[in-house]
């Protein structure tokens, strides 16, 4: 057992990893951060439960319990850049996506806090993804990943203007078979939502190192606007809103499952 993530055990090929809806901050943490990084902004506020559906379709799950402030999942253990020459937010963030401060001056984690970080809280939750990407593989012959995220839908640091609204990122083909990006895209098109492929994010790290398409492994990263289902000022949820959305979302992971 481990409190880094909860695990949801279903019965079909696919797992929704859900990597940064977690709220916990490490020990020892807050009391060196700033109000606005204890404040946690750049959660993707509600994912879990907007997401609960699939806990009924046979889906498996796995969701981080800590915040991506502690150390972001989506993030190499390396820190290598996602997308060369833009604005990297960091495998152990020290501003916010706005820019603000998330310490105190000098109560920045050093190298060694950062490797502790990620032999803590990193690396279980990805032992665990490689390790449920083999077993659905071998018991099903495929195995497939779909990463769930969201974010406000103008960050001017790091994109222009505002996001559509259904963010599908498969890192330009590679993470998963042409034949399933089209069929998961056309619903996106299909619904009442703006939506893109491999715009703005093409996926993060989960999306790219376990996605391989050639031993029979696909990945596709959704990055939502949160407009879509939630109030960005308030963070409220919207139910009325997210079952809206929650049909698309459904008929999109329906699609990808098709064989």
């Amino acid at each position: 057992m481990t409190d880094v993530y909860d695990f949801i055990n279903g019965d079909s090929p696919l797992l929704v990893s859900i990597p940064h809806d977690g709220r916990n901050l490490a020990p020892g943490m807050a009391e060196r951060m700033t109000l606005i990084g204890r404040d946690i902004p750049d959660t993707d506020w509600h994912v879990r439960q907007l997401y609960d559906f699939v806990n009924e379709s046979g889906a498996n799950v796995i969701a981080a319990n800590y915040s991506r402030y502690v150390v972001d999942l989506n993030r190499s253990a390396s820190d290598q850049a996602l997308y060369p020459g833009q604005l990297a937010t960091g495998l152990c963030p020290l501003k916010s996506f706005d820019g603000d401060d998330l310490y105190l001056p000098g109560a920045e984690p050093d190298g060694s806090e950062r490797a502790a970080r990620v032999d803590a809280f990193w690396n279980p939750y990805h032992d665990k993804i490689a390790a449920e990407m083999d077993r659905l593989r071998d018991a099903y012959g495929y195995a497939l990943l779909w990463d769930a995220h969201s974010i406000k839908a103008e960050v001017p640091l790091l994109f222009d203007g505002a996001l559509p609204d259904l963010n599908l990122g498969t890192f330009d083909g590679a993470s998963c078979a042409l034949a399933l990006e089209q069929v998961v895209a056309a619903v996106a098109d299909a619904s009442n939502f703006t939506s893109v492929v491999n715009g703005r994010f093409k996926g993060g790290y989960i999306t790219r190192h376990y996605g391989q398409p050639s031993q029979s492994v696909h990945a596709i990263q959704l990055e939502l606007a949160q407009r879509c289902y939630m109030s960005e000022s308030s963070r409220k949820f919207d139910k009325q809103e997210a079952d809206v959305l929650r049909d698309t979302l459904e008929n999109m992971l329906a699609s990808f499952l098709i064989q």
